[in-house]
């Protein structure tokens, strides 16, 4: 094996057609070994190579004739002090934290785990990096850069979005490539979607105690490689999975629908200090992870993970950086949402540097103009910054989840609280120039109740993820409406679709990103299960066979996102001021009573009214053409009555001539012309009106 010195830059392995530079950083270690293992079967070590080039702490080699495909691994040496946060050994086989692509499966053995002493061998048990050949015939795709005010978010899971679906072929459900089918397209599009954000799909490992019972980590919460497209989800993991990858995000901008992913950067798979040593640990423990000053051999933990990334180290930092980079310049996604965001940047908040931390990543370049999502709390104490994320950012909004769900649930108190998550959220982000598309909004996500067990189940049923049910939260502001679970009483049945319809229609009609979570539109349900994270099978799947009741529910959903889409007044840029959006014209947004009155300061505090109006002006737009001019739209009232008991609604005086048309009504199927002065409004019941003026 020739082996010529290389370059320190790019890290990772790059093949440049005629062979590969291999580039490692560790700081600490006292040698680096490049392990190449029979590529193909991937097991045997073939060949065994000591890096003596060291530039700028970072080890590397050139290999003339190694090509894409080939396997690797390294192997570190150092010193084995925890107490000092050292822990090298050369007998386990390390993952390359850059590694394009990943072959195998981590089977948990006693060699993955480090104890100081002359260790058993770990490479029959870990997944093997992958030399990859990046080239890939983009042609003209380019980013969408859909407009935020035009967005429309749909969160699904690679696998479960199409194990179960009839029209995609048996071959690939469940990959990358299923996701990339028509039918799937069609679907989104029919729904009115414009971006899908992918739960991870960076290559991630299981937990050894779930793997004893029998389980996954289903949901990928824990990542391994941060550059590698994760093989589960790919026709088999020789290095294809990269070009897979692509593909689907090709088809999906070729459909006009953008791609954002779920990024996992606040923690790695290796768990606590007790845990195996699969890449990090063992390559630079110390630089790579936030460890207790008071005990090193111990990490800090503000992710309930076992690990936190030291995002306070430059090459832990850049390691971060360069997959951000990577995803968008060489996988062309146009997004991210960061789990657990507020772990990356912890050490900042008490100096009240934390949102320059996440100012820094929008200085980028590559970075600038893509989507970036803030998952905006993590464990850690003071650990829910909702709101402090800078302009440009946008922010996974609970407030907005429970504040809807209680309203719809009949809690009292809920009314003025409501008003201000319909309007894009402004209490908590007009600040700093923030706008309304700061408000992901949403009512469930792939954490928590389905929308169908929201209204079903009052008690979480974990049974099967195997924890006795102690899992998954206990604060779910649901409400079965009178049966545990599935009921053989049409008149609950009948009150939970209706309001799985109002969940659904208010999420349309608020100000702000709307983000649906996959197979809500469809009824999806996971049995009462609140924490699916391990379940990769039916519970977790999203169930494509509609009987009457979930075919309706498709069709409404179908409808309110179109009306929104239609609607420029409920997809603002800015805020709503409460005043004439021109001279001479009505407020841009008036609340009203029952009576017909404006809302008054009393009418904020009366904890009993659970029903109120919204009045938007029809030149309340602030979304332009592309020539700059208004896009006027009509003018809409919203009708909510969340109480037990139905209300009269006096319909408001508009001084032009015209009449109200009911457009949606979540508990009639007719709709219409309005001839009377007032409506009669039922209990738990949406209601939105357009005004026509006379023809």
């Amino acid at each position: 094996m020739r082996v010529w010195p290389g370059r320190p830059y790019p890290l990772g392995a790059h093949w440049d057609g005629r062979g590969t530079n291999f580039a490692l950083f560790s700081e600490h270690a006292s040698a680096v070994d490049l392990c190449l293992f029979d590529p193909h079967e991937g097991i045997e070590e073939s060949e065994r190579i000591g890096l003596d080039q060291r530039t700028d702490l970072v080890w590397h080699c050139y290999l003339p004739g190694v090509n894409p495909g080939s396997v690797y691994g390294y192997r570190v040496s150092g010193e084995w002090a925890p107490e000092r946060g050292l822990r090298f050994d050369p007998s386990k086989l390390l993952v390359d934290p850059y590694a394009r692509a990943l072959r195998g499966s981590l089977i948990w053995n006693d060699a993955l785990f480090s104890t100081g002493d002359a260790g058993v061998d770990s490479a029959d048990y870990v997944p093997k990096s992958v030399v990859v050949n990046e080239a890939f015939p983009w042609g003209n795709d380019h980013r969408l850069r859909t407009p935020w005010n035009q967005t429309v978010i749909y969160e699904c899971h690679v696998k479960g979005m199409t194990m179960q679906h009839p029209d995609v072929p048996e071959a690939l459900r469940g990959r990358y490539l299923g996701l990339a089918s028509q039918p799937v397209i069609d679907h989104l599009h029919q729904l009115g979607v414009t971006a899908i954000e992918l739960m991870p799909i960076h290559h991630s490992v299981s937990e050894s105690l779930l793997v004893e019972r029998g389980l996954t980590n289903y949901w990928g919460y824990n990542t391994l490689g941060f550059f590698a497209p994760d093989a589960r989800f790919a026709c088999d993991d020789s290095g294809e999975q990269v070009n897979e990858f692509k593909t689907m995000v090709q088809a999906l901008h070729g459909a006009g629908i953008e791609v954002i992913l779920d990024v996992v950067y606040n923690h790695s798979a290796e768990g606590g200090h007790d845990g195996p040593t699969l890449s990090l640990r063992g390559i630079d423990n110390s630089s790579y992870y936030r460890l207790d000053p008071d005990d090193p051999s111990r990490y800090r933990d503000t992710t309930g993970c076992g690990n936190t990334i030291n995002m306070g180290h430059r090459r832990a930092l850049q390691l971060m950086m360069d997959s951000l980079r990577y995803w968008v310049g060489e996988m062309h996604v146009d997004g991210f949402r960061f789990d657990l965001a507020p772990a990356l940047a912890r050490d900042l908040a008490a100096t009240g540097h934390f949102e320059h931390f996440f100012s820094m990543l929008q200085q980028d370049p590559q970075l600038a103009e893509v989507k970036l999502i803030a998952e905006p709390w993590d464990v850690g104490p003071g650990g829910y910054r909702a709101g402090s994320f800078p302009s440009g950012w946008g922010e996974w909004n609970g407030r907005y989840r429970d504040t809807v769900r209680r309203f719809w649930r009949g809690d009292p108190g809920r009314t003025a609280k409501l008003a201000s998550r319909l309007t894009g959220s402004s209490d908590i982000f007009e600040r700093r120039g923030r706008a309304p598309f700061a408000s992901i909004n949403f009512v469930t996500c792939h954490d928590g109740f389905t929308l169908r067990d929201l209204v079903s189940y009052e008690k979480k049923h974990n049974e099967a993820n195997g924890e006795a049910n102690h899992d998954g939260s206990d604060t779910h502001w649901s409400r079965n409406w009178g049966h545990e679970g599935p009921s053989s009483s049409e008149s609950i049945e009948r009150l939970r679709a209706r309001l799985q319809r109002n969940f659904l229609a208010t999420l349309a009609f608020s100000q702000g990103v709307p983000m649906i979570s996959h197979g809500d539109e469809l009824g999806r349900t996971q049995d009462g299960n609140n924490n699916a994270y391990c379940q990769d099978g039916p519970i977790g799947w999203v169930d494509w066979n509609l009987d009457a009741r979930r075919s309706e529910l498709l069709e409404f959903a179908r409808t309110v996102f179109d009306i929104r889409r239609n609607s420029p007044v409920l997809r603002r840029r800015g805020f709503f001021t409460g005043r004439p959006s021109r001279p001479a014209a009505n407020p841009d947004i008036t609340w009203l009573r029952g009576d017909g009155a404006e809302f008054d300061g009393a009418d904020w505090h009366d904890r009993s009214r659970r029903h109120l109006g919204v009045l938007i002006d029809g030149a309340a737009t602030d979304d332009v053409d592309e020539r700059g001019r208004l896009e006027v739209g009509d003018t809409l009232l919203l009708v909510l009555n969340g109480s037990e008991r139905p209300c009269s609604f006096q319909l408001p005086e508009i001084k032009t001539p015209g009449h109200w048309v009911m457009i949606v009504h979540t508990a009639l199927a007719s709709l219409g012309p309005v001839s009377s002065t007032a409506l009669a409004v039922p209990s738990h019941t949406l209601i939105l009106l357009r005004y026509e003026g006379a023809r």
